[in-house]
């Protein structure tokens, strides 16, 4: 079994009156990307500052390498953590701000300017060194943060939104380099963000919140295709959720109709969420196709995506729908269709825990 690094144990926090975190409980592995994701005001970036020290838990237990560390002082825990607005010393060229931390430790001039040197040239910085702050672009600021929190060789490297202020394509850029960078070094690392393509894309192990609550922890695979909730189901991607009547087997109601799932439904009125890449469409409205599941839908609107085009549907119940259809170029549909799906690609979802 592969070694855990960090767990959380029951962690509970309050500001004032207001509880911000409930009973929240996880644990990391060695050398796993692990994000925290969730809408603003979740309590994502409240958990990193209580791993980093910045904020003391009310109650519950973190554990660092062996440690527990929660009454532990920021400086005394072995955690680098690099923020969304950076925090580089903007008297300090990228050579002073990289090695500050080892300066304020102490470490021998040889052994700074080895490590410095490491560092700047895994994040391609070679030859920046005397630049300010001021003096560069936001991607290679945030190349110095990293680099500087990467030389203190942390038990955990936290990462708080750090690519929240580049621009789309230096983002998508940045994101390959650093999720390279931390499989590399195989750094146990724990990243922030409300960006689920982020999340998707780059970890190991995703963790979702909400007011505070852990809904689910999982593997990015499962998070997008076996929500445990509603809202993990609709804030990872897009899905369609519909209410069906349960009544112990794998068929249920949807209105009039009957649709089969890839589970066994128990008694009951339950959610079930069908992803809008699952849907096929047809003029045909008598046209059942080998999907199996088929239901009669108008379509309201569509919009052109580029690699797909996605149809806005209307169904006989007043339901509305999402369907998207990859190479739009063929066939563009509009009016009354029949939407079809498999049972395998529908997921039966439990209701809200919390």
């Amino acid at each position: 079994m592969q070694d855990i690094v960090m767990e959380l144990k029951h962690i509970n926090k309050f500001f004032g009156d207001h509880q911000v975190i409930h009973d929240v409980s996880f644990q990391v592995k060695k050398g796993d990307f692990v994000t925290l994701l969730g809408p603003s005001g979740c309590g994502k970036t409240t958990i990193l500052r209580m791993i980093a020290g910045f904020y003391e838990p009310d109650s519950g237990e973190i554990h660092l390498a062996g440690r527990q560390i929660e009454r532990i002082p920021p400086y005394a825990r072995n955690t680098a953590m690099v923020f969304q607005e950076y925090a580089l010393f903007p008297h300090m060229n990228v050579y002073e701000n990289v090695s500050y931390g080892l300066r304020v430790r102490r470490r021998s001039a040889e052994v700074i300017r080895e490590k410095v040197g490491e560092a700047l040239a895994l994040m391609q910085l070679t030859g920046l060194e005397d630049r300010y702050p001021n003096q560069m672009s936001g991607g290679q600021q945030q190349r110095v943060a990293v680099a500087r929190a990467l030389v203190m060789e942390p038990d955990v490297l936290l990462l708080d939104e750090p690519l929240s202020n580049l621009d789309a394509k230096l983002r998508e850029t940045v994101r390959v380099e650093l999720r390279n960078i931390q499989q590399q070094m195989g750094l146990t690392t724990i990243y922030v963000t409300h960006d689920q393509q982020e999340a998707l894309s780059m970890s190991d192990a995703v963790i979702i919140m909400k007011d505070g609550y852990l809904h689910q922890q999982g593997e990015p695979h499962d998070i997008y295709f076996a929500p445990r909730t509603p809202f993990v189901a609709d804030f990872i991607g897009t899905t369609n959720l519909i209410q069906v009547e349960g009544k112990n087997a794998l068929w249920v109601n949807y209105g009039e109709d009957v649709l089969e799932l890839d589970a066994t439904c128990p008694e009951g009125r339950y959610t079930v969420s069908i992803r809008p890449e699952a849907i096929r469409l047809s003029e045909n409205v008598t046209f059942r196709g080998e999907e199996g599941n088929c239901l009669r839908g108008t379509i309201t609107h569509s919009m052109f995506l580029g690699e797909k085009m996605r149809y806005f549907l209307r169904d006989k119940l007043g339901h509305e729908w999402l369907a998207d259809i990859h190479d739009p170029g063929r066939k563009v549909y509009t009016g009354e269709v029949s939407m079809m799906f498999r049972a395998g690609r529908t997921h039966l979802v439990l209701e809200e825990a919390v």
